[in-house]
């Protein structure tokens, strides 16, 4: 059911998105909550997009990274595991030429979470980020309890499971998820898409416009 749900508000996403990409503006995307607020004595709707809380998690170099380290940046998001015999690899292939475009742009950053919180100790993520051609901090592999990792899965809409059943062990979605300035979510791509990934590019740099 949550799987359904999650894929369903990630098509909801590209479809809003590629909608709204002319008019030089993303969506929010996540349920609002519907708030009253007096203004000028009327008391009007306000609609309030959800946020990505706070966070902390283990990365690639064994350093606590937190929430704070994206403050004010726009930063794209996904799940994965180092073993992943699937999609992952595609995925995080495509991902590291978003990575190459705006290497060393200190506006824009990575966060990948692995779901695998067994096997993905720092030394295997710090390996696996160096033969990606991963080399500064712009980009952090990040490993937590499965409580922490999985439960930031929902709050970015992705779909994490983890699945005896499957290959690898793990069952995950090829999301990657557009953060911006303020943590909201204002996209969602199918990593495995090259022309997502074009979107994706695209859709960056309407937010930095908008930022701007």
């Amino acid at each position: 059911m949550l799987k359904n749900k999650l894929t369903t508000l990630f098509i909801l996403g590209l479809l809003l998105s590629a909608c709204q990409s002319g008019q030089e503006r993303l969506p929010f995307i996540g349920e609002p909550d519907i708030v009253e607020k007096v203004v000028d004595g009327k008391t009007i709707a306000d609609t309030i997009y959800p946020t990505i809380p706070p966070f902390q998690f283990l990365n690639q170099d064994s350093t606590l990274v937190t929430d704070r380290f994206f403050d004010n940046k726009i930063y794209v998001t996904n799940f994965f595991f180092t073993h992943c015999p699937s999609i992952c690899p595609t995925m995080q292939r495509n991902l590291l030429e978003v990575y190459k475009k705006y290497k060393n742009d200190d506006r824009i950053a990575f966060l990948s979470h692995s779901i695998d919180f067994k096997y993905d100790q720092p030394s295997v993520l710090k390996k696996y980020a160096t033969n990606l051609g991963v080399d500064n901090d712009q980009w952090q592999f990040v490993t937590g309890s499965k409580a922490d990792i999985y439960g930031m899965s929902d709050r970015y809409l992705v779909f994490t499971s983890e699945d005896a059943n499957v290959p690898g062990g793990y069952d995950h979605a090829s999301f990657l998820v557009l953060i911006d300035h303020d943590k909201h979510i204002r996209g969602t791509y199918d990593g495995t898409n090259k022309e997502h990934i074009q979107q994706l590019l695209g859709d960056i740099e309407i937010l930095l416009q908008e930022y701007k």
